[in-house]
């Protein structure tokens, strides 16, 4: 099988693609024949080795996978050969073929269109952890979403539109706004060319806004941290701008406000039971149209490269996916 390998941390132009052994299901696990795989940021980070998981030299990237189960090993009984699926691993996700443990695979609804199942399960994993269980928020309730053009970002858009709540998204131009405003964002700011501050002032009437979602970082955390609503609640999703922003503990006391952190990924590995009843959530809000990944584009397996350098230069709106039988 082809798989795209990282041989030597550096940039995604030092990936390989080249021929290895197909894998085997060990005890516990599945083969997966790979449909679509989905890219995200943090594979930019593990092949330069700036990741919190390091896994040892070669390895294929990648995260998220959708296709059909090609072989099961011992003691699995619930999943079986021909099932289509999605599956959520460490890394291996570009490449032709993976195993996977059996607990971090999920089957499909029939008809789920491949790229779109690929692209669903972290963003929209992350999201409903992060609004829902790590930031309780409700109906009648305002949420501001930086980045809000990216995966997670369109995602949490969604998500809270079902909730109930009031969305106001922040992006760094027009045309992502745009695809902001789309998929439900109720009022937008543009914070390349507007005062961030000074507008949330104006939408909420001064009152601040109820939770933040935050996969950036950077300069923009603590400008909305200082625009939070009493009792607010702040969620460090992730460093989208490579910067890990240091906070004023004091604001939390002004505001009377509590700053969370949001990690799926041990989530999912600490509480697999909650987890796997939101992963059935989000796949029936999938099937009633009630959440609608956005795929900006879609590359063969041998253009990974390209993909990841449109993730690393932030050129991407929602999410790209490898198709390795295009």
């Amino acid at each position: 099988m082809k798989a795209v390998l990282c041989k030597q941390f550096g940039p995604p132009d030092t990936l390989v693609l080249e021929d290895i052994a197909s894998p085997v299901a060990a005890k516990g696990e599945v083969v997966i024949d790979i449909k679509a795989a989905s890219v995200n940021f943090p594979d930019v980070l593990i092949i330069e080795n700036k990741y919190q998981f390091k896994p040892p030299l070669p390895f294929a990237p990648g995260s998220e996978v959708a296709g059909v189960i090609k072989e099961v090993g011992e003691g699995v009984v619930h999943l079986k050969p021909g099932m289509p699926v999605v599956a959520l691993l460490g890394h291996g996700a570009f490449a032709e073929e993976v195993a996977v443990g059996a607990d971090k695979v999920v089957p499909l609804p029939a008809g789920v269109d491949m790229a779109i199942a690929a692209a669903m399960g972290l963003t929209y994993a992350t999201s409903h952890h992060a609004l829902i269980d790590r930031g309780q928020l409700k109906a009648g309730e305002t949420l501001l979403v930086l980045g809000a053009a990216g995966g997670v970002g369109i995602a949490a858009i969604e998500i809270a539109k079902i909730i109930g709540a009031r969305v106001i998204a922040a992006a760094s131009s027009a045309e992502k706004l745009a695809v902001c405003k789309a998929h439900g964002a109720d009022e937008l700011i543009n914070y390349a060319s507007e005062d961030m501050r000074e507008r949330l002032k104006v939408l909420t009437g001064g009152k601040g806004v109820d939770v933040i979602y935050d996969p950036v970082g950077g300069g923009y955390s603590e400008p909305a941290l200082r625009s939070i609503a009493w009792r607010g609640r702040f969620l460090v999703v992730g460093f989208a701008n490579g910067e890990i922003p240091k906070i004023p503990l004091n604001l939390t006391l002004l505001k009377g406000c509590a700053i969370v952190g949001v990690f799926w990924g041990d989530f999912a590995r600490r509480e697999p039971k909650p987890n796997y009843e939101m992963m059935k959530e989000l796949f029936t809000w999938l099937g009633e149209g009630r959440i609608k990944p956005h795929i900006s584009a879609r590359y063969p397996l041998a253009k990974t490269a390209a993909a990841l350098n449109a993730m690393a230069a932030r050129q991407v709106t929602g999410k790209v996916v490898i198709l390795p039988e295009a």
